[in-house]
């Protein structure tokens, strides 16, 4: 406001005014430049709640899909032998942060997504309860299990590919991450129950993760609103997979 005062004063001083239009002159431009003052507060304000807004949906999908892998990973254990407190709590937890931890551990990022963030800890002890509390009826609908990971592979392979991102690797290591930090969580849960892991089954698992990761890919680097990326990018997962057991696609045979 002091250089622009000058400035009026310096132009009024050469166009000879009167004090009264002086004044009037140093007003208007004072409240030119409050208004200049309160435009750029309010862009600065929408921006900043736009960029939140983006990462609170994330971390709530980021939520959601540790969750749901929680479910997974405690049902898994109902037809085992051991299915008491200790093991349905082991399996779930391997289960939702097995992926992500992986994922971290190989790009360096430290401390692990679950050691900085409790809030996930107690996102697998909801999941749990809620397993426990519901266990007959989610046992009674033959699917669960599958809707479960599915959604969660969906989330956790967006949340792994734009982990990547952040840290600066390129597009090709980040969906690789992706369908790491989606896979190898359901991997573990399926060593642990003695059965065989879902990636070496024929079902489409990991090309959908992987196809999914592209589509973010894609979508990002034509300059789309992130959470529009993120919610295209892990419905196509989702449906991929939806078909691929309806119709039971495979991935072609490397031997013939």
């Amino acid at each position: 406001w002091t250089s622009v005062q000058s400035s009026v004063q310096l132009g009024v001083t050469f166009a000879g005014l009167t004090e009264s239009k002086t004044e009037n002159a140093l007003r208007r431009a004072k409240n030119f430049v409050d208004l200049c003052a309160v435009l750029r507060a309010t862009r600065c304000y929408f921006c900043g709640l736009h960029h939140y807004m983006d990462m609170s949906i994330q971390y709530i999908l980021e939520i959601i899909g540790t969750f749901a892998f929680a479910i997974s990973g405690a049902l898994a254990v109902k037809d085992t032998d051991y299915h008491d407190w200790f093991a349905a709590s082991f399996t779930a937890f391997l289960t939702s942060i097995g992926g992500g931890t992986l994922r971290d551990v190989l790009l360096g990022s430290y401390p692990l997504v679950w050691v900085s963030d409790i809030r996930l800890i107690y996102t697998i002890m909801a999941a749990l309860g809620v397993t426990f509390i519901f266990y007959k009826r989610l046992i009674r609908w033959r699917r669960t299990m599958f809707l479960f990971d599915t959604f969660g592979i969906a989330l956790f392979t967006i949340v792994g590919t734009e982990k990547a991102l952040s840290l600066g690797v390129r597009p090709e290591i980040a969906a690789i991450m992706g369908v790491f930090s989606a896979v190898m969580g359901g991997a573990i849960r399926d060593v642990m129950t003695n059965e065989l892991p879902i990636i070496y089954r024929k079902e489409v698992y990991a090309t959908a993760c992987f196809a999914g990761a592209v589509c973010y890919l894609v979508m990002d680097g034509l300059g789309a609103q992130r959470i529009v990326a993120f919610l295209t990018a892990s419905i196509l997962i989702i449906v991929i997979r939806i078909l691929a057991v309806r119709y039971r696609w495979q991935v072609p045979k490397f031997f013939r």
